[in-house]
């Protein structure tokens, strides 16, 4: 039996000609990630090792990006445990305030992760590379830990979803819908340990942008992992971005998937998920009457400049609502200064937005945009759980650039054709 995309690039990193779903292998780690929230927990643990040194001060990286600015004193003090660690181990991606961006858009831009490459981060949604033809999946701050001394770690091989997409988005209708409706259709347990590994014509017709969204995302299902193929597109990013060396794996033919499914992208309508979990998606055309308090523009998912393009489309000649807050935060410094140099932040502004320098913020409840009690936000975030953003009995509708500036602008929930 042939393997998927994912078994082969963990083959290769375990020096294995061959693994099954369920085996337990140990592979070696092309990059360690961490942020201001989970790495002085790993630095703890670090220092329980009897070595004083990281495997690889190039294959590490630190972004100071949850609490960014520092909000408090307790914030300030995770910061300064990790910049002296950086210090210390003279770690070569350390991102802070000026050069800092949010961490699963940044690293991509910088080209710090390539196809074929094995990731780990503290963070959740370190499966975003996934877009790019990498393994990447988040893990705890102790595994951070031993990965940052040993430059291994374990993993118990996935099995797979074979999810082909056929057909192209409709205009308004984004990577960010494609997810949502996916999730809703399997559940947010529907890919539990798993690898969501995204084939068919229809991938050519996605943007990297919609691409890193879609695997972002693969987590909310319960994913292990999401990955797509590794096309034209992907070549041309990683060619503009980084220097690295790529290895470009594919599946095999007889490869084995627990189940398989069919997306016809031409079919898909603007999709809000509902509170209290990702799960809850409806189409625009279900939603009904829902008020909202604020809307959030930004995000690990959708804080890149195609998102901020299609916002600004949305919210030109337009004003937000009297009753409405609107926080828009590019993911890095990179796309803040294209937004501004674009007239994206003009746009924003005369709309009666906010804009904010890149931070994770809002969407863990960590500060910009805090809820509180039984306000409503629609959020381009990737969670939407209880207190979320906030007080407990807020809620937050998760949705795509597009509905969420058009929600701003009416009020309520809805999409651009709406308004």
């Amino acid at each position: 039996m042939g393997m998927t995309m994912t078994q082969k690039i963990l083959a290769h990193a375990a020096g294995l000609a061959q693994v099954h779903a369920g085996d337990l292998i140990e592979a070696n780690l092309d990059l360690v990630l961490g942020n201001d929230i989970t790495t002085p927990v790993a630095i703890r643990e670090m220092d329980k090792f009897r070595s004083d040194e990281v495997f690889d001060k190039d294959k590490i990286a630190l972004v100071m990006d949850h609490f960014i600015p520092n909000k408090d004193i307790k914030s300030a003090e995770h910061c300064k445990c990790v910049r002296e660690y950086a210090r210390k181990h003279q770690i070569t991606n350390y991102f802070d305030v000026g050069q800092m961006g949010i961490e699963h858009a940044l690293l991509p831009e910088r080209g710090l992760v390539v196809a074929g490459d094995v990731v780990i981060g503290a963070d959740s949604h370190t499966c975003t590379y996934g877009a790019l033809g990498a393994f990447s999946t988040g893990v705890g701050s102790t595994d951070m830990a031993a990965g940052c001394v040993t430059g291994k770690a374990w993993f118990k091989v996935p099995s797979a979803i074979k999810i082909s997409l056929t057909g192209k988005l409709p205009e308004y209708v984004s990577g960010k819908d494609v997810i949502l409706h996916i999730i809703g259709k399997i559940g947010v347990d529907g890919a539990l340990y798993k690898s969501m590994e995204f084939t068919g014509e229809g991938v050519a017709q996605l943007s990297m942008d919609d691409r890193f969204t879609i695997a972002n995302m693969a987590i909310e299902a319960g994913g292990k992992n999401g990955i797509f193929p590794v096309d034209e597109k992907t070549i041309a990013y990683m060619e503009e971005h980084s220097t690295k060396t790529w290895t470009v794996f594919e599946a095999d033919e007889d490869a084995e998937y627990e189940e398989e499914l069919t997306l016809d992208l031409s079919a898909l309508r603007p999709t809000v998920s509902f509170p209290h979990l990702p799960e809850n998606a409806r189409t625009i055309d279900e939603v009904g009457e829902i008020r909202i308090d604020q809307a959030v523009i930004g995000s690990c998912t959708n804080g890149r400049i195609s998102d901020l393009r299609i916002a600004a489309k949305v919210l030109e000649g337009r004003k937000v609502a009297q009753d409405v807050r609107c926080i828009v935060i590019p993911a890095t410094q990179k796309v803040y200064l294209q937004a501004l140099e674009e007239g994206l932040l003009k746009t924003f502004i005369e709309a009666g937005a906010v804009v904010s320098t890149p931070t994770c913020g809002p969407c863990l409840g960590g500060y910009m945009g805090i809820l509180a009690s039984g306000e409503r936000c629609v959020s381009t975030t990737n969670r939407n759980f209880v207190g979320r953003m906030g007080a407990v009995d807020s809620e937050i509708y998760l949705a795509s650039p597009a509905v969420a500036a058009a929600s701003a602008v009416a009020g309520k929930i809805v999409s651009p054709e709406m308004i």
